[in-house]
């Protein structure tokens, strides 16, 4: 029995820890948002949107990003959080440098006392298609939006979380482990995870806290992945695409990807929940995954079996 004892430590040690840390989540006192400010990328609709309401009513001062700042979205939000006071509206392309600098400009000459305490990089676009059907701008879109525009804003805002000891929230997703039919959005996600678990391990020494959100399957809550057409994909297509898969093959491929679509959740506000714990809880978790079992079930697949396995399983999903 002794003897087994070195092999069974490195088992139960990360289980001891998982333990002390749920420990210290439920002894500590939670955060207090009066007089400490939050930036939000993407507050034009979908998880932004409905953070950035969440946030202003707990008392914190924020400073919601808008794509379009005259636009719908952005004009409800401002109605829904009362006009002025504590939550600002400001235009926030995570593309262009010029608004990042803007951004940081407007934060830095609005802090309230407690200053600056989190940053939220929510903003992100989707898409879906085969590898071969998407040409090249597409990719760099979406390296430049899901990737490079979160680096691009934690680059700018980095001194004041120094300074102020804050938090950094990433909006991932669990398509980061696995993909099916969008290939190009789990790229990004699978990038955004490595750059955060490099960020937060730096991070510690200044007391700034990284945190994860990984969403199951929320398209309904969202407006980042409208349902596609077959015509629309086909139009898209180069001729040399064209020439090898058939009409109704993308038709068949629109009909699975839009299925999935219509089965996401409407309640948006379980990935929100999340983002306020890791922005307000005294220990926040590393990754937050709100998800449905089964995708959840999918993500413990692809993390434990071989990925012949996992090939296996997305190819006769994809094939129903």
């Amino acid at each position: 029995m002794w003897a087994a004892a070195p092999l069974l430590l490195p088992l139960l040690l990360p289980l001891l820890l998982l333990l002390l840390a749920r420990l210290r989540r439920r002894g500590a006192a939670r955060l207090e948002p009066a007089g400490r400010a939050v930036l939000i990328t993407g507050c034009d609709s979908g998880f932004g949107h409905l953070l950035a309401l969440r946030l202003h009513r707990l008392g914190f001062t924020v400073f919601a990003g808008c794509l379009c700042p005259g636009g719908d979205g952005a004009r409800r939000l401002q109605r829904e959080a009362g006009g002025a006071g504590r939550l600002r509206v400001l235009r926030l392309d995570v593309t262009r440098a010029r608004d990042v600098r803007a951004a940081k400009e407007l934060v830095l000459s609005h802090l309230p006392e407690r200053g600056f305490w989190g940053l939220v990089n929510n903003a992100g676009i989707s898409t879906f298609g085969e590898t071969g059907w998407l040409p090249m701008e597409t990719y760099e879109k979406f390296a430049d939006v899901n990737l490079l525009g979160s680096i691009r804003t934690t680059l700018a805002f980095l001194p004041l979380l120094r300074k102020y000891k804050g938090r950094i929230v990433f909006m991932s997703s669990i398509i980061a482990y696995f993909t099916l039919g969008n290939g190009i959005y789990s790229m990004t996600k699978a990038a955004i995870e490595k750059f955060c678990d490099a960020l937060r391990l730096e991070m510690k020494k200044f007391g700034v806290q990284v945190c994860i959100i990984q969403p199951g399957n929320y398209a309904r809550s969202t407006k980042i992945q409208p349902p596609l057409s077959a015509e629309e994909i086909w139009s898209e297509l180069s001729e040399e695409e064209k020439a090898v898969y058939s009409k109704e093959y993308v038709q068949e491929r629109a009909n699975f990807f839009n299925s999935i679509l219509s089965e996401g959740s409407t309640n948006g506000n379980e990935v929100v929940d999340a983002m306020v714990d890791a922005l307000t809880s005294p220990a926040p978790k590393a990754r937050y995954m709100v998800a449905k079992l089964k995708e959840k079930a999918l993500v413990l697949v692809c993390a434990l079996f071989p990925t012949a396995v996992m090939d296996s399983v997305l190819s006769y999903a994809l094939s129903k």
